[in-house]
């Protein structure tokens, strides 16, 4: 500075000071950060619902642990909703907000002299049902499943960007499609579901499925015996869902066909068996997800108790799967009944035709594979060990990478006193899957080079013919998963579960947690997610009601176990029968059927049995009577039901 005049000294000296003083404030005084330059975030649901419930999170991103920052958050029409204090960086959830009115509104976040300005929409919470309604409605009338699907994704997205037809449609494209496909989970259920077409292309063009039928039909020589031979199969592969619709579906499908049941039967069979024997296995995939939901929710409770013990204390308590058990065998054993599926399985057994004649499966490796050479044999083998070879690669693979997963997550010292049934729990059932399917592909094309039936080149062609005869159900899978994705930024869940707050007393929990549960996965077609949105809430209504209403422990206990119970079995329900369910369309993948036809005739079934459930089994529940008492009436109720309500079908 010795370039600079004294005068010029002084008025810098000034300046710095000024600067320190006045522009730089918080160098010296903490408490005020206004003027941080900090990156604050502010997150609300692009579309909300009014009078619906929810959550606005803030965050000052980078911001030091001992700041304290004061905010003020406001609706355009609403005033002040929210005066709170950001601590550092740490998230600031609200709680829950509801907003009354409908049309756009603007949502400011005032932090000190700075905003920042969210334009957000409110619609009434009944549109939010509307995509799923309409794409279920659209594909039961027109029986054209893509389109429906379509329509309904379609009109989610209108309502999420600003009623714009065609903003809406080019997001249907460019957003919710594109998510569905590139989502892991998804990913892996379209390769190993292409891999698994390949490989019974390979073992149908060898002779392996014939020869299946030739041996089984040795033993089971009627209808009955079929469907009850299937049944078993279904609850023989408990450990996973989709490996037991896939399996199932695709090796009991040349037997059933020789024995004149139609497709729509097996189709049920084989849906109805799935997530059914899944969610009340002990061990199983669903299991670790389920002892999740279950602890968290008495930790959020500040309740010491066993999750694992408390499952087990529902299984009991599971009306829908055990009801469907017992109805699905009785139907195979009584060979009866009604509605639309006689129907199917009259046209079958008088006529033959496994499908009906307008059908359209939207995967039938008969109708587009290749034959085996004429002269080839018929080993049984080639199919058995292909598939036995993936049920065991399954089961020892959810083994290993539950291991994995969990000496990651949790240490090795705690893996080696893991339980059993968290170790399966926390395996990677899709990246298993799609390893077993590989593995059984290969299998599959060496044992029939090995044995002269195939060279290489028809063996390429059968596993690519296989591929090709599961595109339509890829393209189904994508829109369910697609409408999924609108489903829940719509907050299509929170709104039927705010609707049926209101009708909810002590005693009537475990019955309206089912209901809540069925009518969930049915609209939205996800059975996990629909754990996940009511165990948090059921858990704590089941706990502290009965105890506020002033209950014995017995009746009390009784309403928190049926509350649980009837969450996990509601999900099996829409897993089951939603028609935008990822496993009934794989089942009506597996078994060769048309997607429309298999929800028609199984929907009459899945509902009386989801009635008896609820009325026989949740609603004495809630005033402590035992499933001891209950499930016995329910099952005497569901065989007295098919044998006046149903006919008989069997013409032999």
């Amino acid at each position: 500075m010795s370039n600079f005049s004294p005068k010029s000294k002084l008025c810098l000296l000034f300046f710095i000071t000024f600067f320190i003083l006045f522009l730089n404030k918080p160098l010296l005084k903490g408490d005020e950060v206004e003027a941080y330059p900090y990156n604050y975030r502010l997150e609300a649901p692009r579309v909300i619902l009014s009078n619906v419930p929810f959550t606005v999170t803030i965050q000052a991103e980078g911001a030091p642990p001992e700041a304290v920052i004061p905010f003020t958050l406001s609706f355009s029409r609403e005033g002040v909703l929210i005066r709170g204090e950001l601590k550092g960086s740490n998230p600031y959830e609200s709680e829950e907000i509801r907003l009354s009115d409908s049309g756009r509104v603007q949502l400011t976040l005032q932090v000190g002299e700075q905003e920042i300005i969210r334009q957000n929409r409110v619609i009434p919470g009944i549109l939010s049902i509307l995509p799923p309604l309409l794409a279920i409605v659209f594909a039961l009338s027109f029986r054209e499943v893509i389109v429906a699907l379509f329509s309904g994704v379609w009109l989610g997205a209108l309502f999420i960007y600003d009623f714009r037809p065609f903003a809406a449609f080019l997001r249907v494209v460019d957003h919710y499609y594109l998510q569905a496909m590139t989502d892991r989970t998804h990913a892996l259920i379209i390769m190993f579901s292409l891999i698994l077409g390949g490989m019974v292309g390979v073992i149908y063009r060898s002779g392996g499925m014939h020869g299946v039928v030739e041996k089984i039909s040795k033993v089971a020589r009627t209808p009955r015996s079929g469907q009850i031979v299937a049944r078993i199969v279904g609850v023989l592969i408990f450990f996973d869902d989709y490996s037991n619709t896939l399996i199932v579906g695709n090796t009991m499908r040349p037997f059933t066909d020789k024995l004149r049941i139609s497709r729509e039967k097996l189709s049920y069979i084989v849906d109805s068996s799935a997530a059914c024997i899944a969610s009340i296995a002990v061990i199983s995939t669903w299991i670790g997800f389920e002892l999740s939901l279950i602890s968290d929710g008495f930790v959020a409770l500040g309740v010491s108790r066993n999750a694992y013990i408390t499952f087990l204390q529902t299984i009991p308590s599971r009306f829908y799967p055990i009801f469907t058990f017992i109805f699905g065998f009785a139907a195979a054993i009584m060979v009866r009944d009604f509605g639309s599926m006689y129907k199917a399985e009259r046209r079958c057994r008088t006529t033959g035709q496994v499908i009906a004649p307008f059908a359209v499966p939207i995967a039938d490796p008969e109708t587009t594979l290749t034959p085996p050479p004429k002269e080839a044999p018929r080993r049984w083998v080639n199919a058995v060990v292909p598939f036995a070879a993936v049920i065991a690669i399954t089961f020892c693979g959810l083994y290993l990478t539950g291991l994995s997963n969990l000496k990651a997550e949790r240490g090795a010292a705690y893996v080696r006193s893991a339980p059993g049934y968290e170790i399966f729990g926390a395996g990677d059932s899709f990246e298993v899957l799609l390893w077993a399917f590989t593995i059984g592909s290969v299998l599959a094309i060496v044992m029939a080079m090995s044995q002269r039936i195939l060279n290489l080149r028809r063996s390429l062609e059968g596993w690519v013919q296989g591929i090709r005869s599961m595109i339509m159900a890829c393209i189904i899978l994508l829109s369910a998963w697609a409408i999924g994705g609108i489903c829940e930024e719509l907050g299509t869940a929170n709104y039927v579960v705010e609707v049926s707050r209101s009708i909810l007393s002590p005693h009537l929990i475990p019955m309206v947690s089912f209901m809540l549960s069925c009518a969930i996965a049915f609209a939205t077609g996800t059975s996990w997610g629909t754990m996940a949105i009511l165990m948090p809430i059921v858990i704590p209504l089941g706990y502290k009601m009965p105890l506020a209403a002033g209950l014995s422990p017995a009746i009390s206990e009784s309403v928190l176990l049926g509350a649980i119970a009837g969450v996990l079995a509601g999900a099996a329900f829409g897993d089951h029968c939603s028609p935008i369910s990822d496993t009934t369309i794989l089942s009506s993948m597996a078994s060769g059927s048309d997607h429309i036809d298999h929800v028609k005739t199984q929907i009459p079934y899945a509902f009386t049995v989801g009635v008896v459930s609820a009325l026989i089994g949740y609603l004495p529940m809630g005033y402590g009577i035992s499933p001891l008492i209950t499930v016995p009436i329910g099952g005497i109720l569901l065989i007295l039901i098919l044998r006046f309500i149903g006919k008989k079908t069997d013409t032999f």
